[in-house]
C-alpha cells in the first residue's frame, strides 16, 4: 500500500500524525520503552533539522543512507521528508532509522522500519512534506542516526540540503534500506537528500532554538564530519547545562542565503514559515543573517535590511516565537569587502544592538573581531577567507550565547 501525503508547512506545525509501529527499537541508539510515556508528559522537540532546498536533478532506484547527530533525546522518533522544489512527486518504497556504527555501516539490531500512516512506504507530492509515525523507544542526545531513505521513484529537480559537511553514502542501484553492512553504499554525498528534520518526544517543559542563518550557520570552513558547526557547539552547551530546558538545536542556515533575495536558497523571509515556525517544539530563533545582502551588487540601505529585520521578527513573534538577533560579523579582507559595506555593516549592528526590536541581542562581532582592527576578524578566529571562522571561531559563536537568552514565554 502507498499512501500519498500533502501537507504545507502551517498545517505542519498543527497537525499530528498519529500510528505508531508495533516493534520496539534495540541496540545502543535507542532503549526499549517498557512503559510508553503519557502523552501529557511529553512535546514533539526537532532534534536535527537541515533548511531544504533545490539540489540537481532527481535520482531513483537508489537508497540514501544520511548520517545526521541528534539533540535532544526523547522517544518515539519521526522523520520529516520534504520535497518542497521537487516538480514530480516522489516515492519513497523504504524508509528506515537506526545507530550509525561507523562508514555506512549500522549497528547490528538498532535499525527500524519507519511507517507513515501505517504503511511502509508513502509518495511526497511537489512541494509537500511528511512525517513518519512515530517509533517506540527513546533516543539518546548526541546520537549520530543513518536515516536509510530507498527512493523508488523520483524526476524533475530534488530536494534537500547541499553544504552537509557530513559524509552520507549512497547505494546506488535497489532498495538497501535494510541492509546493516556498509557493502553496497559504494558512493559518498556531502548534501542530505529529502530528509530535512528528525523529532523526538521529549519532556514536558523541553524546547528547541532555531537558528537561521548563512554559510557560517551552516558551517563553511569548520572540519567536515567532527560537528564543530556553532549551532552543533551551542547543542554541547544546551546538553550539559542543567539550568536551561532549551535543548532541541535545529540548524536552519543555507551558504550564501539573504534576508532579501533569493539565491543560495529562498530569502530568510520567504522560507521563515517552513524552515523555522513549521518546526516543532522551536520557542526561540537566533536570526544571524545580512553579511550577503551587505556584500552584494548592487547592496540594500541599511535601512531596508533593518525592514527585512523587522519583518522576520514580527512574524516569528506572532506565532509565540522569542528572537534573538545576532550582530554581523566583521568580513575585511573577503574579495568582496568595501568601505561602504562596512559603514552599512555597523550601522546595521548599531541597530541590533541597541534597536529594541529583538527579544534579546548576541554580538557574535564582538566575540570575533580583532580589537586592533574590528573590521577584520582575529587571526586565530579566521578559517582563511577573512569571512568563515574556522573551528576554535565556532566555538567562540556558540560561547557568546547566554543560555539564559533563548527562554522564551511567549507560548
Amino acid at each position: 500500500m502507498n499512501r500519498s501525503w500533502s501537507r504545507s508547512p502551517r498545517s505542519l506545525l498543527r497537525t499530528t500524525v498519529v500510528a505508531s509501529l508495533a516493534t520496539a527499537l534495540t541496540a545502543t541508539a535507542f532503549t526499549v520503552a517498557h512503559a510508553a510515556p503519557s502523552p501529557r508528559s511529553t512535546t514533539q522537540v526537532v532534534t536535527w533539522a537541515a533548511s531544504a532546498d533545490r539540489l540537481g536533478v532527481a535520482a531513483q532506484d537508489l537508497t540514501y543512507r544520511l548520517v545526521v547527530r541528534t539533540s535532544a533525546g526523547g522517544s518515539a522518533l519521526r522523520v520529516r521528508l520534504s520535497n518542497a522544489f521537487g516538480e514530480q512527486p516522489v516515492t519513497f518504497g523504504t524508509v528506515r532509522a537506526g545507530l550509525r556504527a561507523s562508514g555506512a555501516a549500522v549497528v547490528p539490531g538498532s535499525d527500524r522500519a519507519l511507517t507513515f500512516g501505517g504503511a511502509g512506504s508513502v509518495t511526497v507530492p511537489p512541494g509537500g512534506a511528511v512525517y513518519s509515525d512515530p517509533l517506540p523507544g527513546s533516543v539518546r542526545p548526541g546520537s549520530d542516526l543513518a536515516v536509510s531513505l530507498y527512493v523508488r521513484q523520483a524526476a524533475g529537480t530534488a530536494t534537500g540540503h547541499r553544504m552537509g559537511l557530513q559524509t552520507s553514502y549512497v547505494a546506488p542501484v535497489g532498495d538497501h534500506a535494510a541492509d546493516e553492512s556498509a557493502t553496497p553504499y559504494t558512493r559518498t554525498v556531502r548534501s542530505w537528500f529529502y530528509l530535512d528534520a528528525v523529532v523526538v518526544d521529549a519532556r514536558r517543559g523541553i524546547g528547541a532554538v532555531a537558528a537561521l542563518g548563512d554559510s557560517i550557520t551552516d558551517g563553511a570552513s569548520s572540519t567536515p564530519d567532527t560537528n564543530r558547526r556553532w549551532p552543533d557547539f551551542l547543542a554541547a552547551r544546551l546538553q550539559n547545562d542543567p539550568t536551561t530546558r532549551i535543548k532541541g538545536v535545529a540548524n536552519e542556515g543555507i551558504s550564501g542565503n539573504k534576508v532579501l533575495s533569493d539565491g543560495s536558497g529562498e530569502s530568510a523571509l520567504k522560507r521563515l514559515d517552513r524552515d523555522v515556525l513549521s518546526q516543532r517544539g522551536v520557542r526561540t530563533m537566533v536570526l544571524f543573517e545580512g553579511v550577503n545582502d551587505i556584500k552584494a551588487t548592487p547592496a540594500p540601505t541599511a535601512g531596508e535590511l533593518i525592514a527585512g529585520y523587522r519583518r522576520i521578527v514580527e512574524w516569528a513573534q506572532a506565532a509565540g516565537v522569542c528572537v534573538v538577533g545576532a550582530t554581523v560579523m566583521p568580513y575585511e579582507g573577503w574579495r568582496e569587502w568595501t568601505a561602504g559595506g562596512e559603514a552599512v555593516r555597523q550601522q546595521v549592528n548599531a541597530f541590533i544592538r541597541n534597536g529594541g526590536l529583538f527579544d534579546e541581542v548576541v554580538d557574535f562581532d564582538a566575540a570575533i573581531r580583532d580589537p586592533a582592527r574590528p573590521s577584520r576578524m582575529l587571526p586565530a578566529y579566521d578559517g582563511g577567507d577573512h569571512l568563515h571562522p574556522n573551528d576554535a571561531g565556532m566555538r567562540v559563536t556558540a560561547e557568546a550565547v547566554d543560555t539564559d537568552q533563548l527562554r522564551c514565554t511567549r507560548r
